[in-house]
């Protein structure tokens, strides 16, 4: 006889547990997140620790190569990558690199076939990268990474959630109730607080990870424009086709005025999203 999957303070303190129990971020990532936060380091710093790493070597040249991401002319080295790119970029291809592999996961308890969280989390930190050129330039990197993790936290929950599947159909059965409140009112936890712990397990910065933790929410935080621009780059992920909620929406007119989007730039986003996320998906896959 099966026995009863756990519940309340004992179900809190697993998913709680599950995220601590996390590997650590790659001691690449940190060597790089030490070189862009230290003002005495170059570009030859970030270029000789990525081509340390061969496979993330030969990515990190497709990427700079894309045109999402390209300048001018051919990128032939990391070293003049470096140079064309800039230590943030190069930062975030490394970024993209090693979320790629832990997105690309199929999540039965969400009935996400693979890859279908990681083009939705691309998409997503493409978006939230364009409103913030756009508005907010100053928060572009954080933007695009903020995305980019937004919904890291169904890593944690799927198993849970696939544990008490027949309860999440129960309750989504009428039609009156979405996924993240199901979450909350099965598990004690939604994926976006999970995902902010994760954020906080991988040492990312604090404004990154209170974005992601009210990214569904972002009026309770009264003004965080990063909060707000991942809200609004979720609701165009959907509006691209990468939906991964089952449910299809409105974007919030509050939300949109709150970072001084206007309606008639949403087309043009979407089609400049779809377009990124196709080109970066297709190199990230060839290299794999």
């Amino acid at each position: 006889m099966n026995s009863k999957p756990p519940s309340g303070r004992c179900l809190k303190q697993n998913i709680l547990l599950a995220v601590n129990n996390l590997p650590p971020m790659p001691q690449v990532m940190h060597k790089a997140r030490d070189i862009i936060q230290n003002p005495i380091s170059g570009l030859k710093d970030i270029g000789d620790l990525i081509e340390s790493d061969q496979a993330l070597a030969m990515k990190t040249l497709r990427l700079a190569n894309s045109a999402y991401y390209s300048r001018m002319g051919k990128v032939s080295s990391v070293q003049e990558a470096a140079v064309v790119l800039g230590l943030r970029v190069l930062g975030e291809l490394i970024t993209v690199a090693f979320m790629s592999k832990a997105l690309c996961s199929s999540l039965k308890g969400y009935d996400l076939p693979a890859e279908s969280l990681w083009r939705h989390s691309l998409a997503v930190a493409v978006g939230s990268r364009i409103i913030a050129n756009k508005k907010y330039p100053a928060l572009a990197n954080e933007a695009f990474s903020a995305g980019l993790i937004h919904d890291v936290g169904k890593l944690i929950l799927d198993r849970y959630i696939l544990q008490r599947k027949e309860e999440f159909l129960e309750f989504l059965a009428g039609g009156e109730q979405v996924f993240l409140v199901a979450e909350k009112e099965i598990l004690g936890f939604d994926h976006a607080e999970i995902a902010s712990e994760v954020c906080k397990r991988w040492n990312f910065p604090k404004s990154i990870s209170v974005a992601v933790k009210y990214h569904h929410h972002p009026s309770l935080l009264r003004g965080n424009k990063l909060a707000y621009i991942v809200h609004v780059a979720d609701e165009i992920a959907i509006l691209s086709g990468m939906d991964i909620e089952g449910i299809t929406f409105e974007i919030d007119d509050k939300s949109i005025q709150k970072i001084g989007i206007q309606n008639n730039e949403i087309e043009l986003i979407v089609d400049e999203v779809m377009k990124s996320v196709n080109q970066i998906t297709g190199l990230i896959e060839d290299g794999t």
